[in-house]
């Protein structure tokens, strides 16, 4: 099965988050909230802004891929209208580039920068955006922040090829996207040889919302073998802590969503009773490694879709 990775016909869910410091999330969120308002309709992206008051604040992008390289347009052009308003208050006379920071896994930093930096310099090249990519990862993170500079149109060139390393390299650890499965190698991309039937057409939606899946049978035949594991695999048990008011949007009205995730993932999902005093409860996830990083993935965009942001989390 061949991989569409093509500018505009990547049917896929993705979702890339920046790092910003207030004033820059200021000037996208705008006046009574009318800047972030255009960006979300005109793009068809989801733009969610971390609460807090912390100096830095994630913003998250999530969407088909097409919409993701709009709202990015969007920023970086607002970026430069800002820089551009405030040297007219200066005495500088070089327009400094536009400034982007995204926040990727480590573990697909390696994908990113390329054998002996390749793929990085390639990037840079063809682009002509600076990429960089820090050493070290975020505070109390298992992620690293990639810093692009360069006019608007260079950041959004390199943002496209990026989310080009980011499906290639796919990882279910990675958390940036569940690919469409006829169009993407899932099989290849999980070690697994025989091909199965596509599941529909349809884009899958943002996990949790409905998901193209007819069976549970068939879910467990793509997760199952998509695996590519033994037929029996050692389970293993991952737990979780999540807080009380966010609950409901994992289980769902009368249990939907989380017999989605179950579903889905091939995992066995245990919800521990509310204790008194307690303000968080306790998730066992059992199964395969890839079945549990698979609900935690599922569980995870529940809650990114639920909450405005990831600073609360």
């Amino acid at each position: 099965m061949e991989s569409k990775v093509s500018e505009g016909g990547l049917n896929v869910t993705l979702t890339i988050r920046l790092l910003m410091h207030g004033k820059e999330v200021g000037s996208i969120i705008g006046k009574k909230g009318e800047t972030v308002k255009k960006m979300r309709e005109e793009s068809g992206a989801r733009i969610n802004i971390s609460e807090g008051n912390c100096p830095e604040r994630i913003v998250t992008i999530t969407g088909p891929t097409d919409a993701i390289f709009k709202a990015f347009a969007m920023i970086a052009y607002k970026f430069e209208e800002d820089i551009i308003n405030s040297m007219s208050n200066s005495t500088a006379t070089s327009k400094p580039p536009v400034t982007l920071r995204l926040v990727v896994p480590a573990s697909q930093c390696g994908s990113l920068i390329g054998k002996g930096g390749s793929k990085i310099k390639e990037i840079r090249e063809s682009t002509g955006a600076q990429v960089q990519v820090a050493g070290d990862m975020l505070p109390n993170s298992t992620e690293r922040a990639v810093t692009i500079s360069g006019t608007p149109d260079a950041i959004i060139q390199c943002v496209k090829q990026i989310c080009v390393v980011m499906l290639e390299a796919y990882t279910i650890q990675g958390q940036y996207a569940i690919p469409h499965p006829d169009l993407t190698k899932l099989h290849q991309l999980a070690m697994q040889q025989t091909p199965f039937t596509p599941l529909g057409q349809t884009t899958p939606a943002f996990p949790g919302e409905k998901l193209p899946l007819h069976s549970s049978e068939e879910a467990q035949n793509l997760m199952g073998q998509s695996a590519g594991l033994d037929a029996s695999p050692p389970a293993s048990t991952h737990e979780l802590t999540i807080p009380n008011d966010l609950i409901g949007c994992i289980i769902g009205r009368q249990g939907t969503k989380i017999n989605e995730i179950r579903q889905m993932s091939g995992a066995q999902i245990k919800i521990a009773n509310a204790t008194e005093g307690s303000s968080e409860r306790q998730i066992t996830i059992t199964g395969t490694p890839a079945n549990i990083s698979l609900a935690q993935y599922l569980i995870n965009a529940r809650l990114t879709s639920e909450v405005t942001g990831m600073g609360a989390l």
